[in-house]
């Protein structure tokens, strides 16, 4: 395959994995790793450094318009942060000390977890338990607009949903995505958040997560300019279309979506892993 050729189909899959990105809140770095891996056959490292350039992008497109639409939590995203970021530092920096095959299990398992639990009946619709006495304090509680009614909605939980921000953010670092799969899955599943709320504010999560570990790749020099430009500019566009659509996407379409999306790429990396292990 041509360069040119190489260009625009990355082009076309970064369009799609923004995209795919901004509705569902995973970056768009879940379909970019396996992408550039396992059907062009890049060094996992360099995909990593391109996918992390991906979540940034997909993040800086999508966060203004959800923001604008009330969607986006700032409070509950930058507490969780704190523990993202820590967690996105030690995988970047161990990252190279990790077999190949035993991170893309680890992502595998991740994956199909969250695409099974997300799909468990009831979902979030009747969130059980007292709001969280830390989160009421901080004024984590808020309200959106939705089906032309506004809808309020508090936070559960806090400290279990920080403690899985944490793995996120070494996935993070490890895989080079923003780990959106394990951000959803906290705030929808543990902290009881509306499910178009938990992937707002997973998409303006990813960003600074991403960030955190970008650094280290960037150092480490498994940023490849030719590959990361197609794959910013593909995930730009791919994102800012995502969020235009999901600000109108029913919330069950939005959840049946990400868990299709997470499983298929649950069982590439499956796949993926196995054969690096025989």
């Amino acid at each position: 395959m041509s360069l040119a050729w190489f260009t625009l189909v990355v082009l076309a899959v970064a369009f799609l994995a923004g995209l795919l990105g901004s509705l569902t809140g995973l970056g768009g770095g879940v379909v970019i790793t396996p992408a550039l891996v396992l059907l062009f056959g890049v060094n996992f490292r360099y995909a990593a450094g391109a996918s992390i350039i991906a979540v940034l992008a997909t993040s800086s497109a999508a966060a203004p318009r959800f923001m604008r639409e009330g969607l986006t939590n700032l409070r509950i995203a930058l507490f969780l942060e704190l523990g993202a970021v820590a967690g996105a530092i030690g995988g970047a920096i161990v990252a190279s000390l990790i077999p190949i095959a035993a991170i893309l299990g680890i992502f595998a398992i991740v994956l199909l977890y969250s695409a099974i639990d997300s799909l468990k009946a009831g979902g979030n619709a009747r969130p059980s338990g007292a709001p969280d006495p830390l989160a009421e304090r901080l004024g984590m509680a808020g309200s959106f607009e939705e089906n032309g009614a506004l809808r309020s909605y508090s936070v559960r939980r806090l400290g279990a949903g920080t403690g899985v921000l944490v793995v996120a953010g070494l996935l993070s670092g490890l895989l080079g995505i923003g780990s959106g799969a394990l951000k959803v899955l906290a705030m929808d599943r543990l902290m009881k958040l509306p499910y178009k709320i938990s992937t707002a504010t997973s998409n303006f999560m990813i960003g600074i997560t991403a960030a955190a570990g970008a650094g280290v790749y960037f150092d480490r020099g498994y940023v490849s300019a030719s590959l990361a430009a197609p794959v910013m500019i593909g995930s730009l566009a791919g994102a800012y279309v995502g969020a235009n659509v999901l600000v109108r996407a029913p919330s069950r379409s939005l959840r049946i979506v990400f868990a299709v999306v997470v499983a298929l790429l649950g069982c590439d990396m499956l796949y993926g892993a196995i054969r690096g292990i025989a």
